[in-house]
């Protein structure tokens, strides 16, 4: 191999059994647009005044619509609403809606209100709430998505995900507008799927059962709940062909902790009989263990880097018509190998006259679904959050539903999918990206990795 450099990094009545409890308070946000008025009224009208849960309202909608918004939910719950103000300390069996014309972020629990940043394109109030759940809350961040037009909380949702939390989302034939319910389901994001009138029962059901595991970390964990891990292992080995047993305990048991409470399940052996009895609980574990932290030019600084110093370095270096070869490792469903093609495409030009030498991307992952959604190369709308104007314009079409890679770029990259542990490597590489695989690995796992 050559010398190649690596970039790494069921409804409830109204009644008192409606109580939801958790170690701490549950913190169950809300996205909605149009038509969700209806739907938020449909969906507090079975909470209980003492729930013990507060809830976070994010409208993505006109800020001139948005001003009665606290008002007329409180016509239709006996729970506390307010409108946020900026640093206010969250409490439980309270509502909290979001102001016309902001952005708004969790940090320990406090709320804190900001501008919109106009410059970044379409403002996207819903993803960037649910993106800052993910970070404070981790694997008990609980989301909602409601009617509403557009795709505004699907890249949230996924950032949830990965923390191991859960998302609710209306059932499409029951919202006003289904655009955004259908975004987030379409998306593989979706945890239960239910009329609005139905969600909160299912989340007070999920919460009740979640306590009943305690949330350890890896070290914590009896010996009854490792050997029962490891049969799930064994189960996932058996039914998907491979094997998750060098990833880290502590990710496998969150994402199992997490199927449990969906399913009312108290203990991790009743899991492992639900995971025997009924196979396709497997694929849907499978498919949540690959659930990666994957956005458009995560981290800028370290695209900027790549941009300006590691890409116009390996362009130079490469003798006349020898192609540049990259990998991307966990490639999920495309967002990072996309990034880097259009990263060399920006360096390639800016070498003025000189002719660049041919790029080859190879981007692989374990999951033949996301591996499907990736080569289409289309993503949803909100992209534009993470995407800067003068890059959307160039490198991708946008249509009604959301944008599409443009040819010359999804043509750099060969999706292709792979088990990196067994399968051969790729080789005479310039550049390889490992930074959405190797912090789910054992550190004995990553020490054999790294050689290859």
């Amino acid at each position: 191999m050559g010398s190649a450099a690596a970039v790494t990094k069921a409804p409830l009545k109204t009644t008192e059994s409606a109580r939801v409890s958790a170690p701490m308070f549950p913190l169950i946000a809300i996205g909605e647009s149009a038509g969700g008025l209806e739907a938020m009224e449909q969906f507090f009208e079975p909470v209980p005044p003492e729930c013990g849960a507060a809830f976070i309202v994010v409208q993505h909608l006109d800020p001139t619509q948005a001003g009665m918004l606290v008002e007329l939910l409180q016509r239709c719950t006996t729970l506390t609403v307010v409108q946020v103000s900026d640093g206010m300390r969250i409490e439980p069996n309270h509502v909290y809606v979001i102001p016309p014309a902001a952005d708004l972020q969790v940090l320990h629990d406090v709320l804190h209100l900001s501008e919109p940043n106009q410059a970044r394109g379409l403002r996207l109030p819903i993803d960037i709430f649910f993106r800052s759940l993910a970070d404070d809350r981790g694997a008990d961040s609980i989301a909602v998505v409601l009617s509403g037009m557009g795709s505004d909380g699907t890249l949230g949702l996924r950032a949830i995900k990965e923390q191991a939390g859960a998302g609710f989302v209306q059932a499409p034939e029951s919202a006003k507008f289904d655009s955004m319910p259908r975004s987030a389901i379409d998306s593989d994001l979706a945890d239960s799927v239910a009329p609005a009138d139905q969600l909160y029962g299912k989340i007070a059901e999920y919460l009740r059962h979640i306590p009943t595991v305690a949330r350890r970390e890896e070290h914590e964990l009896s010996a009854s709940d490792r050997i029962a891990v490891e049969k799930v292992v064994l189960l996932l080995r058996t039914q998907t062909g491979h094997d998750f047993s060098q990833y880290k305990l502590s990710t496998l048991s969150r994402r199992i902790k997490r199927r449990m409470g969906l399913h009312h399940l108290k203990g991790v052996n009743e899991y492992v009989r639900y995971v025997r009895e009924n196979p396709p609980e497997g694929q849907l574990l499978f498919r949540e263990l690959l659930i990666g932290v994957t956005s458009f030019f995560r981290d800028p600084d370290v695209w900027d880097q790549v941009r300006t110093e590691m890409l116009p370095e390996l362009l130079s270096a490469k003798p006349s018509g020898e192609a540049v070869r990259a990998w991307v490792t966990a490639c999920s469903t495309g967002e990072e190998a996309y990034s880097l093609a259009i990263a060399f495409r920006e360096a390639c030009d800016a070498l003025g006259g000189a002719k660049p030498p041919p790029v080859m991307i190879f981007a692989t992952d374990l999951d033949p679904d996301a591996i499907a959604r990736a080569r289409v190369g289309f993503f949803p709308l909100n992209i534009a959050a993470d995407v800067p104007p003068s890059l959307l314009q160039r490198y991708f079409v946008q249509s009604d539903r959301g944008y599409r890679v443009v040819k010359e770029v999804r043509e750099m990259v060969v999706f292709a999918t792979q088990n990196m542990l067994m399968d051969p490597p790729f080789t005479k590489l310039d550049l390889i990206t490992c930074r959405n695989l190797l912090i789910y690995l054992t550190a004995e796992l990553q020490r054999k990795v790294m050689p290859l």
